[in-house]
């Protein structure tokens, strides 16, 4: 498709948390090397964002599971919702070239909801770029997706295109008998073709509705051929998967292969395990707006960072011109975070054994942590600082200051 618009193991506790951390924030990422980095909201409002875009670049947004036709307690206006993570995208201080949907356009894939989607979604004036989920295939095997949503795409709606030097691939892994998600052989076979033109300095990103990583087979949330599908990506430095599905914030690095997935602009689930099923999950009315939202994406070039804020409808006053990293399993998490200048990190040891953060350039320090004790720095000067526990030399992280 041309620029015209149109097995992981199961998570441990620690490691669940560790995802689990970037739920509800809003924090901007950047890639270097396959590795994001963020940055809160609060410091890509004001401008944090156009330092990293200094000289021009490529900029997208993610928005997924909009899920219209949807009216129950748990958001009876998700029209509403979607408006207004639309006029989030267009208050920003530099637009997207583009969007991403990753897919649960509508609820129940009927003509009306598909309509009103699209009736919506044109309100952004950009071009839209959308993968299906499993709501969007419902009826008549997707027929009605591909008629509105699915021009000059392939099998079943999977697509490729080139913008601003990198490659982004839409893969579909919804048409499927139940259980998790599958891509299927025809489009495996696709993708293998599809890449192998490509030199392996070019950026990929990838986008599809259900997670390419075992989130949590026991609901479904995973693909169970992911693992070939990435296999032809090894090749690439700097990869990137986005996916929506599962209503929340989770993510992931594994060497050169960032996974992220966004908040809904419906309603959210329950954490992996938390509660019996996935599911729309009610929650106070002053929290759902601050459980759902977007994703901002920008690109400059090859040696600049990819990133991704995710922004709640509403932010937390408390959440921005702070933030925490924890230090737990001999590791810091997040191991990449970006700020703006002038932002205060605190990190708290949540292991069962001493650490301590040491820049390696000698700018901080901190005293050995036992337990629950924590160390805050103030980072004031834009630069990259890397860190890592004296103690366990292999402990590392680093902080980006926009």
């Amino acid at each position: 498709m041309s620029t015209k618009k149109h097995g992981e193991s199961e998570l441990d506790r620690r490691g669940f948390l560790k995802c689990m951390a970037w739920v509800g924030t809003g924090a901007v990422w950047t890639m270097a090397g396959g590795v994001l980095e963020g940055m809160p909201l609060e410091g890509a409002m004001h401008g944090g964002m156009a330092k990293h875009m200094a000289g021009g670049g490529l900029r997208f947004a993610q928005i997924s599971d909009s899920h219209i036709g949807f009216d129950k307690p748990a958001n009876t206006d998700v029209t509403g919702t979607l408006r207004a993570a639309i006029a989030k995208i267009k208050a920003a201080p530099e637009q997207p070239s583009f969007v991403l949907h990753t897919g649960d356009l509508t609820h129940l894939s009927k003509p009306s909801e598909f309509d009103a989607l699209q009736q919506v979604m044109s309100e952004l004036g950009l071009p839209v770029f959308y993968v299906p989920g499993e709501h969007d295939v419902l009826e008549d095997d997707g027929r009605s997706y591909l008629q509105r949503f699915g021009k000059g795409t392939q099998g079943a709606g999977w697509h490729s295109f080139d913008q601003g030097g990198v490659h982004f691939i839409g893969l579909v892994n919804v048409v499927k008998a139940g259980g998790l998600g599958s891509l299927g052989s025809e489009q495996l076979e696709w993708l293998e073709k599809d890449v192998k033109r490509l030199k392996s300095s070019t950026p990929i990103v990838v986008f599809a509705h259900i997670p390419l990583w075992s989130v949590y087979p026991e609901w479904g949330w995973g693909t169970d051929d992911s693992a070939r599908a990435l296999s032809y990506l090894k090749r690439f430095g700097s990869v990137s998967v986005l996916n929506g599905h599962i209503h929340q914030v989770m993510q992931k690095v594994e060497g050169h292969v960032t996974f992220h997935t966004a908040m809904s602009t419906a309603f959210p689930q329950p954490a992996p395990g938390s509660a019996p099923s996935p599911g729309p999950m009610k929650v106070e009315a002053d929290r759902l707006t601050k459980m759902l939202g977007l994703s901002r994406m920008s690109f400059h070039d090859v040696n600049h960072p990819i990133a991704i804020t995710d922004v709640p409808l509403q932010e937390d006053a408390m959440a921005t011109g702070a933030k925490d990293i924890v230090v737990d399993n001999f590791s810091f998490a997040p191991s990449t975070t970006a700020v703006a200048a002038g932002t205060a990190i605190t990190w708290t040891n949540k292991d069962d054994v001493p650490h301590n953060i040491v820049s390696t350039e000698l700018k901080f320090k901190s005293p050995v942590l036992d337990t629950d004790q924590q160390f805050t720095h103030s980072f004031d000067a834009p630069g990259t600082y890397k860190y890592y526990c004296s103690l366990h030399p292999k402990m590392t992280g680093q902080i980006v200051v926009g």
